[in-house]
């Protein structure tokens, strides 16, 4: 399914799966650690950039652009990327430049890139987007060959990175002697889930038994069906090169009820899950995604949904932001 495409080594796989303790309902609490994927700190993003980078590699690309929030992590892993193969690196960044650099904005520059800072609010991600655009437009006039990358990596190319992360984890469960009802994950700028449910529905093609999936819904956009994960889904389907597989519309599960009052914006559930992860499992989360995410894996076993079975979260990282001003629960 992979072998195929275009691909550069920057994350350290299989990523361990390890046993928590049990949660609302009797259930199994499994941790997939993709916050451990080696590359700048690990995280979730080093999977979509093995297949990003491979391609800009293979056209000849000389400097990385991508965007997100002013304590992005899929920034911050793009920079060590770009550092790792002797790319030049630009962040398009959401807030003003600090005084001081911290968390994840210190380590993309340790890494070498280049930050540019917009003043947008953290949510506001089209006018990123349109200043992400206008540097790439401005950096090819300069001849750099730039690969121009969205928010979060979510393009097909990038989400082929989680069709083999699910495959990945699916036959780890298998070795592990472990049947999961569900695999829940931070759903924001939609790659990652539309990744998942490729791989998922690839596996169901090849006569596996495959879990439910959740996304837990952390940006409005993907709360209300944007961007489409079912389209995306399959433009991925179609780069695996396989256009009679396809994911259905009602295979998308996003839960948005625990976004609070906006992307970035922390929650009392997310913190609480901040502080239930780093006391029962010794597990760090932030505040944007995999905490938030987490409040949403442990309400919904509180509601039972995952019954006494095994449920998986697939932990996507985020500890460097834990280290900005404001990144730790009060």
């Amino acid at each position: 399914m992979f072998e195929h495409l275009d691909r550069a080594s920057l994350a350290t796989t299989p990523t361990a799966l390890e046993l928590g303790p049990t949660v609302g309902g009797g259930a199994r609490l499994w941790m997939k650690r993709d916050d451990l994927t080696g590359l700048g700190g690990g995280g979730n993003k080093a999977r979509k950039l093995e297949f990003l980078c491979g391609d800009a590699l293979r056209a000849g690309t000389r400097a990385l652009v991508t965007v997100g929030a002013a304590q992005s992590n899929h920034c911050r892993m793009t920079a060590a990327a770009g550092a790792r193969l002797g790319m030049e690196v630009h962040l398009i960044l959401a807030g003003d430049g600090p005084e001081v650099a911290a968390g994840n904005q210190l380590l993309s520059s340790l890494f070498g890139a280049q930050l540019h800072f917009t003043g947008t609010a953290e949510s506001h991600w089209g006018e990123l987007e349109i200043a992400r655009e206008a540097l790439t437009d401005q950096l090819t006039d300069e001849g750099l060959q730039p690969y121009s990358i969205p928010i979060g990596g979510s393009t097909a190319v990038g989400a082929l990175g989680y069709a083999a992360g699910f495959v990945e984890l699916v036959e780890q469960c298998a070795g592990q002697h472990v049947t999961p009802s569900t695999v829940v994950f931070t759903s924001s700028s939609g790659g990652t889930h539309a990744g998942i449910l490729a791989g998922r529905a690839a596996l169901s093609a090849a006569g596996w038994t495959v879990p439910d999936v959740i996304g837990i819904g952390v940006a409005k956009g993907v709360n209300i069906g944007s961007p489409n994960v079912t389209d995306l889904a399959n433009e991925t389907l179609d780069l695996m090169q396989l256009p009679d597989v396809r994911v259905d519309p009602t295979d998308v599960e996003v839960d948005g009820r625990w976004i609070g009052d906006d992307y970035a914006v922390p929650t009392k559930a997310g913190d609480a899950a901040i502080r239930w992860a780093a006391t029962n499992g010794g597990w760090l989360l932030d505040r944007t995604y995999s905490g938030k995410g987490m409040s949403g894996a442990l309400g919904l076993a509180d509601e039972g949904r995952f019954g006494d079975g095994n449920v998986v979260f697939i932990h996507t990282g985020g500890w460097p932001a834990l280290f900005a001003a404001d990144g730790i629960p009060a």
